[in-house]
């Protein structure tokens, strides 16, 4: 994993095969990984975030709480709060994953470069992920793995909070004061001129939370990648649209913007696609069920040289026409007015069976199913209240972290806080199936006799003294996390360390948070921690700004760490 591009997921099912198959490990013993209870909790937690994520839940928290920072610091202290808030109760990379784009139209609307804030993102996640055991994959696998290799009842959803609290505060302390001058000031380039333009027109909906609201009030005016360009209301229109106009039902808004903006429009509570044949009885309906697509109108096209109006499109074809370009350049005037021509693009929403219809269809050439299916936002608040009653029955102990999860992510589905659909492409793979492969070489490295060579070494190297010991066990987690995966690296030491507490007679609960703390505390490279690589594209970084502002703070987080538990957790037993 160190010296080559392969994946985790792939080196770690090769390494399961070789052991199962040279008899090292049993097949049941080999495959004991994906029926753990800590596996499996992450998965269902997947499903968990992705309801608070398709039900825009998190909009609503980032919405109330971003506002207008006027400097650096001011933005992440306003990132701080939610970041750590969201990741402390979801695993992190969904949130983070949710957070990247929300971020970035932010940093554009307030002009701070997305370089100083992407990377505060991520390291901000990973210190909200040590409040809770469930706050990051790894705390979930390494209690997972500690109950199946000592047989007890494992850590409570809120045992390592007494550790993770100290340190996080003190990480967002040390990212809020030093970071805004250790950052590389690398501006978006991405200009709006130089992106493929739309003209969409979206409609105010008649009972919504913006009617009443000035344009400004509603978040319309200062958008980055799409203007307003004009109202229509009434058979009326008002061009040159002031920041004080009031926001009527039904009101329609023709934006000017390219397709990402588009996307981020829609997300808004409150707007709606406007129905091209002036009806209000529109796709409007059941929009959970849509989802965005471009689409080239064919030369074959049965709607070729009619308006889009006249041509019955809705009908026709299951789907909204929301922006047309031609040439790469949006087109002017009344969206139902415009004659397609082929060779037009269209951003539609539609059903997901206008792809699969498209694929034996002349009329148009499919480019690309965005699939950004609507946030759900009349459950935002139901998909709130799931996760905390979640959260409070595991915290509580009324019932295991294991059924609470499954619990959550079967009413997240059950009440259409997300889709089916979503909840699958919410299970991330790769992860999943490195975790459980990674388990395999954890009981080969037990059953072998690795483990305790290994702890008897480190017993030696400590010469007996159990702060040094906790030490080299910290030090150990971070350089295999750095090089190879967070949860590779704690589920391979987890086996080694608690033969190493039994032989010298030590506590193993310091060493067992010292594991999950070091293998989260991966900030030194976007390698270490997935949540580090999301955001290395999106920020414009290159891989010496990670270690610019990584190592000190690798350095830093383990110091803080170290201290807390040498000082509030007695190493020896009795």
């Amino acid at each position: 994993m160190t010296l080559t591009r392969i994946g985790p997921h792939l080196v770690m099912m090769a390494v399961l095969t070789i052991l199962s198959t040279f008899g090292i490990l049993s097949g049941t013993e080999a495959l004991a990984g994906f029926a753990n209870a800590g596996l499996i909790t992450v998965a269902a937690m997947f499903v968990v975030a992705a309801g608070i994520h398709g039900s825009g839940g998190i909009d609503l928290l980032v919405n109330k709480v971003l506002g207008q920072p006027s400097s650096t610091r001011a933005a992440l202290g306003r990132i701080f709060a939610p970041v750590m808030l969201l990741s402390g109760f979801l695993n992190n990379t969904p949130v983070v994953a949710t957070m990247i784009p929300a971020v970035h139209a932010w940093s554009r609307k307030i002009r701070i470069p997305p370089s100083k804030l992407m990377i505060p993102l991520s390291y901000t996640a990973i210190l909200g992920g040590t409040l809770t055991l469930i706050g990051t994959s790894t705390n979930l696998v390494v209690n997972g793995q500690y109950q199946s290799l000592t047989g007890e009842a494992g850590f409570s959803l809120f045992s390592i909070a007494a550790v993770g609290i100290p340190v996080a505060l003190a990480g967002v302390a040390f990212i809020w004061f030093f970071f805004p001058q250790w950052l590389p000031d690398r501006s978006d380039k991405q200009a709006f001129g130089n992106l493929r333009e739309f003209t969409l027109e979206v409609t105010v909906a008649p009972n919504g939370p913006l009617v009443g609201q000035t344009v400004a009030q509603a978040g319309l005016r200062h958008l980055e990648r799409v203007y307003l360009a004009e109202i229509e209301r009434q058979g009326t229109i008002v061009t040159a649209v002031p920041s004080e106009e009031i926001l009527h039902g039904g009101d329609r808004l023709v934006f000017a913007g390219d397709t990402q903006a588009i996307s981020d429009l829609l997300r808004i509570n409150g707007i709606v696609p406007s129905p091209e044949n002036g009806h209000a009885d529109t796709l409007n309906q059941d929009r959970a069920e849509r989802r965005l697509v471009e689409a080239v109108v064919s030369p074959h096209c049965a709607a070729l040289g009619k308006n889009i109006r006249d041509a019955k499109f809705r009908d026709r074809y299951g789907a909204v026409v929301l922006a047309v370009a031609r040439n790469g350049e949006r087109i002017k005037g009344n969206l139902g007015t415009i004659r397609l021509a082929a060779g037009d693009t269209l951003l539609l929403e539609a059903r997901p069976a206008f792809v699969s219809r498209q694929r034996y269809n002349k009329d148009f050439l499919l480019i690309n199913d965005l699939d950004a299916e609507p946030p759900r936002h009349e459950r935002a608040y139901l998909a709130w209240t799931i996760l905390f009653a979640v959260v409070g029955a595991a915290g509580l102990g009324f019932i295991s972290m294991l059924n609470a999860a499954l619990i959550g992510a079967g009413l997240m589905i059950i009440t259409g806080c997300c889709s089916v659909s979503q909840a699958e492409k919410s299970l991330d793979l790769t992860v999943i199936v490195t975790i459980a492969a990674a388990f395999a070489l954890g009981a080969a490295l037990q059953k072998t006799g690795v483990a305790q060579w290994l702890a008897n070494s480190i017993i030696d190297l400590s010469n007996g003294t159990p702060w040094l010991m906790l030490i080299f066990t910290y030090l150990a987690v971070s350089l295999l996390t750095e090089t190879i995966t967070n949860n590779a690296a704690a589920v391979l030491m987890l086996p080694i360390v608690l033969e190493m507490t039994e032989t010298a007679g030590l506590n193993n609960e310091p060493f067992v948070f010292v594991i999950m703390m070091a293998a989260s505390a991966s900030f030194a490279t976007p390698l270490g921690y997935q949540t580090n690589l999301m955001v290395y594209g999106p920020g414009g970084y290159q891989f010496k700004d990670f270690l610019k502002v990584g190592l000190p703070m690798n350095v830093f987080i383990a110091a803080v760490t170290l201290s807390v538990l040498l000082l509030g957790w007695p190493l020896t037993r009795g």
